[in-house]
């Protein structure tokens, strides 16, 4: 019999083996995530094509349509710490996983009635922003159209959850890679009317996303059916039957994960209506900008969900070495690669914007100039941006939502806002004002978040460790 490796051996190798499990697990999420991003803007593309009130109507609609869903998706996806949880504790595992899954589906069509409804009232809520009543009733109209898609959309975001909790998240990747391609041939098919199918222009492409979406559902089924150690635990198994308790659990972690999203997202959101009182030149480069740093933090954000996972499995076994060295691992991944991304946005930025406008010709030269200007500063919010991203998700694996919400709400409102308010409209930074308000906002939040962690054991964080 072999003699157990030396502590100073063996606690090494433990971190070396939670950094493969980290980044098994992170790989795959962070590529759905890019590929859901290209999902969005396979209907941009398309719609684009109809002109540019067409494509105004629809990201008036898809603005309020998309931070509702974020919202959903926060509440939603709270089921993720208790899955981790409920297999790390092992008793009971398969009716505790079906439980919390069954009522994760419930809150979706609970939400969903939420959200048709304000899908319904789309004209009055885009009214109230100063929109055209013209540009209101087709952002409207496109709305009323993804109400439809509310439900589906919700009830992807639950199985994709299940999945990768359960050590499948490659059919996460699998379906959503596949769903690009579904919903370019639906808009393709619906949009301009190919097939013998008549053209609905504008409202073909929701109608598309919701056929998409239908069809994802329909795939993760399958996934699930044929997979062994999925389809054990008969998530579809007397889905009648209420949890109230458990529905209840979800929903006190789920709204301040909610919140916390909607904070942020409603920082970048502002950032724009900000960006539109300067000027239109530096209103597209901020657009350009942003959409560059978004498809990068997905990484991050990746690695935050599989953070969750593999911090909330130690949670529920009260394993707190085990936790240490799960949100570790998950901050040295998200660091190491943020680095690196920071680093090509400081060396290679008109290359990078260079992917979406034409950098050669003259009428882009303000918005280029303003664009390499936003991405010297992303590049350093991108440090921070992707620490909170991924301290976030060690929190929530801990369970712990409350305070990271408290703190998300004061970080972006009550000082990112504030700066990127005073220093883009009252001093001569203009734009570049905005985006140091935004990096200011985001530093704060890492900065708590990061110490929050560190002192998880004084704040009373950590579970009882279990008894031998």
């Amino acid at each position: 019999m072999t003699a157990p490796a030396p502590l100073t051996q063996r606690a090494p190798r433990l971190f070396r083996d939670e950094l493969s499990a980290t980044l098994r697990l992170s790989v795959p999420l962070a590529a759905a995530n890019i590929l859901q991003m290209a999902v969005f803007a396979t209907d941009v593309m398309f719609v684009s094509r109809l002109g540019q009130e067409a494509l105004a109507a629809s990201s008036l609609a898809v603005a309020i349509f998309g931070l509702m869903l974020m919202g959903f998706f926060g509440l939603t996806g709270a089921v993720a710490p208790l899955i981790a949880a409920e297999i790390g504790r092992r008793r009971h595992a398969v009716r505790e996983v079906r439980r919390s899954v069954r009522m994760a589906l419930w809150l979706c069509g609970l939400l969903g009635v939420i959200g048709i409804a304000v899908c319904l009232t789309g004209e009055t809520i885009i009214l109230a922003t100063g929109q055209q009543p013209v540009l209101a009733r087709r952002a409207a109209e496109f709305l009323e159209v993804c109400a439809l898609s509310v439900i589906p959309m919700l009830v992807i975001n639950v199985l994709r959850t299940f999945v990768s909790a359960m050590g499948r998240p490659f059919f996460a990747t699998l379906i959503t890679g596949a769903s690009i391609a579904v919903n370019a041939f639906g808009n393709w098919v619906l949009v301009f009317g190919n097939l013998g199918v008549p053209p609905l222009g504008l409202l073909g492409s929701p109608l598309a996303s919701f056929l998409t979406a239908c069809v994802t559902v329909l795939a993760y089924c399958i996934a699930i059916r044929s997979d062994r150690h999925l389809r054990r635990m008969h998530i579809f198994g007397r889905w009648w039957r209420p949890e109230w308790s458990r529905l209840q659990q979800i929903v006190a972690l789920g709204v301040p994960i909610a919140a916390t999203l909607l904070a942020e997202g409603g920082l970048f959101s502002s950032a724009a209506f900000l960006m539109g009182l300067i000027g239109e030149a530096q209103l597209a480069a901020h657009t350009v900008a942003l959409q560059i740093a978004s498809i990068f933090f997905q990484i991050p954000f990746g690695i935050g969900q599989a953070a969750t996972i593999r911090v909330g499995y130690h949670f529920g076994a009260k394993n707190r070495e085990a936790i240490g060295r799960a949100g570790w691992a998950a901050l040295v991944i998200g660091l190491a690669f943020v680095g690196f991304s920071a680093g090509a946005m400081l060396v290679f930025p008109a290359l990078i914007v260079s992917a979406y406008v034409d950098i050669e010709a003259p009428a882009n030269a303000a918005l280029l100039a303003f664009a390499v200007q936003y991405l010297l500063v992303a590049a350093a919010f991108q440090l921070v941006d992707g620490a909170q991203a991924v301290a976030a998700g060690v929190l929530r694996g801990m369970q712990d939502t409350r305070i990271p919400m408290v703190i998300a709400i004061i970080s972006y409102w009550a000082v990112g806002f504030v700066v990127a308010y005073a220093l883009g409209l009252h001093t001569p930074l203009s734009g570049i004002g905005v985006w140091i308000g935004l990096a200011v906002g985001l530093t704060v939040a890492a900065a708590l978040l990061l110490l929050r962690w560190i002192r998880r054991d004084r704040l009373g964080l950590l579970p009882t460790p279990a008894l031998a």
